[in-house]
């Protein structure tokens, strides 16, 4: 649906997560008015990024590592609270502070080459020809779904991390939890507590972080996955090469036999799955922990990715594209990365912006 034709303005912000709030609160600190020079397009339905989609059972106490937005901190808030509800709010308060003016529901169709230099923001309430384009989209509304034999038989019920809807629907039941990441761990011993039988399928063995986790090792994680980008590869996530904690919660699981991981089936079959060696596991569920990707479908127009299948990224500008800023993507997917990326993206911007080249 076009509502408006075609729209120009200096800067389109896609997405309103934290990566996309952080960029346009350093759009109205750099002077860009909201609907003015620039436009934040989100298309969930409500303030709270992919957080507002998280399960019940996520409550705030639970929430690893989440750093408040630049300009006002969130404080005060309740651990045993879903995530989603505390986040949600905050996120809502934070748009309303700064009069941010985000626009949502939106979908973005696609972006493409336009006239005089510009970049066509294609999207359901009409056409942006903007100067610059932040993309802050993340990577929620792209489940990574891996394949294996057997699949569509499977007679039980199959569902991702992005629909889990928390323990309770599993009582009783037996339940395979594929994923060694920290979506996958809190699923299990989750579903432990209430799941008549519990297995772990990882395709690597678990890494679990012992000590502190300090700024240096952060940085050094960061670095891990920053050089990936550089390279044109697909981004890994931060927590993939930082390792599980080791809390309290974890150590017990794993005292219980909660946490045995089991290495990854060969096959699935219509009762359960099964392994090279003849072994096989009768189950009712298979959940996938198994992530996530980059969210970036609607620039393909644009041809950014690399032969290596990701867009290589210096800081947070495309190389093939110096217009494109990709924040929350890669090394700053991170909440505190998000911030940073906004910040570092918005002085690009009005670099090219205001004629000083990259």
């Amino acid at each position: 649906m076009n509502n408006f034709g075609t729209r120009e303005l200096d800067v389109v912000v896609i997405g309103a997560g934290q990566a996309g709030l952080s960029a346009a609160y350093h759009l109205r600190r750099a002077g860009l008015g909201p609907d003015r020079e620039f436009v934040v397009l989100d298309h969930a339905p409500r303030p709270g990024g992919a957080w507002q989609f998280r399960w019940p059972s996520l409550t705030y106490g639970k929430v690893h590592g989440m750093h408040s937005l630049p300009g006002m901190e969130l404080t005060g808030a309740d651990d045993s609270r879903p995530s989603s509800e505390v986040i949600g709010g905050y996120f809502d308060a934070y748009e309303q502070r700064f009069g941010l003016r985000v626009h949502r529901p939106v979908e973005v169709s696609a972006v493409r080459e336009g006239a005089d230099g510009r970049l066509l923001v294609e999207t359901s309430e009409g056409v942006y020809a903007t100067r610059t384009l932040i993309n802050a989209t993340g990577t929620w509304d792209r489940p990574f779904w891996p394949r294996y034999p057997g699949q569509e038989t499977f007679r039980g019920r199959q569902l991702h991390t992005a629909n889990y809807p928390g323990p309770t629907e599993f009582a009783g039941l037996r339940v395979i939890v594929v994923g060694g990441g920290a979506s996958g761990t809190q699923h299990l011993m989750e579903i432990a507590e209430v799941a008549s039988e519990t297995y772990w399928v990882t395709r690597r063995p678990p890494v679990f972080r012992e000590g502190p986790f300090g700024e240096v090792q952060g940085r050094a994680a960061v670095a891990m996955v920053e050089e990936r980008v550089r390279r044109g590869l697909p981004p890994q996530s931060v927590v993939s090469v930082t390792g599980l904690p080791l809390n309290g919660a974890v150590r017990r699981a794993r005292d219980e036999g909660v946490l045995d991981r089991l290495p990854m089936f060969e096959r699935i079959t219509p009762e359960g799955v099964a392994w090279p060696d003849g072994r096989t596991v009768e189950a009712d569920v298979i959940l996938w922990a198994t992530g996530f990707r980059a969210a970036v479908d609607h620039l393909a127009p644009l041809r950014l990715r690399e032969p290596g299948g990701g867009i290589r990224v210096e800081e947070t500008r495309a190389v093939r594209d110096a217009r494109v800023h990709l924040v929350g993507y890669g090394p700053s997917a991170s909440t505190i990365g998000a911030n940073r990326a906004g910040r570092e993206a918005v002085r690009s911007v009005t670099r090219l912006l205001d004629g000083v080249p990259a």
